[in-house]
């Protein structure tokens, strides 16, 4: 393939662009291998461990009658949430046409993908058999809001995918006519490019379709979670029948997503040498976006609790009394701490203004807000309106669910690098005009011409 450009201390403004940001895809470090051997370890153990649930069935796991759903739904939840924000960020900046956004709608756009990809199948596994997903698609019912979750997250998946890709022809077709590579990432790209030229109606063509899709996916994206809020919300249990549950869930996509996106960011910037693109401003306005999202999120979990709490309602306040100082309140205040006191604060202090902090707080963000899903899924399965008698009802994932969800995360991190070493990851025709020189932004002419 292509070599990669000298590393050079001079700004943007004095390199090659192109050749800097194709350097990105030369042949792995040592470090890279050994991670991502490392990713394809944890990865094979997940997929044996499957085999082995499809082999003796969900008895591998500790779901049961009262615990149908467990950690695999806590991770659809999960991965659904972050992939709000990549289509977000880059949707709204396009729309506000901000000089900035250029380094970093390409990383946040994959998020959501590469999430999206990930989640699906995590239905599918908490079904314990595969067939019945065949079956939910050949025989399920308009009314069941199970098949909203489906075909809202096909449509959200097609449309993430394309808004992905468009911006991308132009870099495909600069890789296209690149000598170097390998035989078959020439017919990828060839193929890939769509026979892109540059003219003037290609052009006019290609910013049209951006445009379109900038405005529908923004629906799409609300959508998605909507109806992931309306598979709970709209079944009789205390915490989940609701009607702030899908904007509750909405506002806590935007808040996970924006923390993903930003550990995306920041792991980029380090490993591949992109401090020259991905500037500390670009950071610090995403971690502004966090801490607001933070306390609008704040303000939901606040309204969550207040109305049982203050009702007395026998299901919802033994509901409550279990999240608050029962079998759950570790889970639920680490969330508190770990999800918003703590990253709230690093936002608001000094470290606002350093990488490092910025990236804590978003760690912390990822770590509470997965909690925050187990939260919402198995406290309130272990209150059900079905008798129990004396059996107390108690739900602790097994090994086999452990190392299925240690293998989704390895599959969304392997996914994010592959596509990093065939792809650019930050858009070459775009960069070549929004270039820092002296740490000014320079208007992004080459871009607006490539793309207006």
């Amino acid at each position: 393939m292509a070599q990669p450009a000298a590393k050079t201390s001079s700004p943007p403004g004095e390199r090659d662009v192109e050749s800097d940001l194709i350097a990105t895809m030369a042949r792995p470090s040592l470090y890279h291998k050994l991670t991502v051997i490392g990713l394809i370890i944890v990865l094979l153990w997940g997929g044996w461990c499957y085999l082995k649930q499809l082999r003796i069935g969900l008895h591998a796991t500790n779901m049961s009658d009262y615990f149908s759903w467990g950690i695999y739904i806590v991770n659809f939840v999960f991965f659904i949430g972050i992939s709000m924000a990549g289509t977000l960020i880059s949707a709204m900046l396009r729309i506000f046409n901000a000089p900035w956004r250029f380094a970093i709608t390409r990383l946040s756009e994959a998020v959501t993908v590469f999430a999206l990809l990930v989640a699906g199948p995590m239905v599918i596994i908490d079904m314990g058999r595969p067939d019945r997903f065949y079956f939910v698609m050949l025989f399920g019912r308009l009314q069941s809001p199970i098949l909203w979750d489906v075909m809202s997250l096909t449509t959200y998946l097609v449309g993430s995918a394309l808004f992905l890709y468009l911006p991308m022809i132009p870099d495909l077709a600069i890789l296209r006519d690149r000598p170097g590579f390998s035989w078959w990432r020439q017919r990828l790209y060839t193929t890939l490019a769509m026979n892109w030229q540059g003219t003037p109606t290609q052009r006019k063509a290609l910013h049209r379709a951006e445009a379109i899709m900038t405005i529908v996916i923004l629906p799409v994206a609300v959508s998605i979670h909507t109806v992931t809020a309306w598979l709970f919300g709209m079944t009789l249990r205390p915490g989940w029948h609701t009607t702030i549950i899908g904007p509750d869930f909405v506002v806590g996509a935007l808040y996970s997503g924006v923390a993903a996106v930003i550990t995306a960011i920041v792991l980029f910037r380090h490993f591949f040498n992109l401090r020259h693109y991905i500037r500390p401003e670009h950071l610090q306005n995403l971690g502004r976006m966090l801490l607001a999202f933070g306390f609008v999120y704040a303000y939901f979990i606040i309204n969550e609790h207040v109305g049982p709490t203050y009702t007395g309602e026998a299901r919802e306040q033994g509901l409550d009394q279990a999240i608050f100082e029962g079998s759950y309140a570790v889970t639920f205040w680490a969330m508190i701490g770990i999800g918003l006191v703590a990253p709230l604060v690093l936002l608001i202090t000094p470290l606002r203004k350093k990488i490092g902090g910025i990236l804590v707080a978003s760690l912390l963000v990822n770590i509470g807000m997965w909690l925050k899903r187990y939260v919402i899924v198995v406290p309130t399965l272990a209150s059900p309106f079905m008798p129990h008698g004396d059996k107390t009802l108690r739900y602790v994932p097994t090994l086999v669910e452990w190392s299925i969800t240690a293998g989704a995360f390895a599959a969304f991190v392997l996914m994010y690098i592959w596509f990093s070493k065939i792809f650019p990851i930050i858009g070459i025709a775009e960069m070549r005009g929004q270039v820092a020189v002296g740490g000014e932004s320079v208007p992004p002419t080459a871009a607006r011409e490539a793309l207006a």
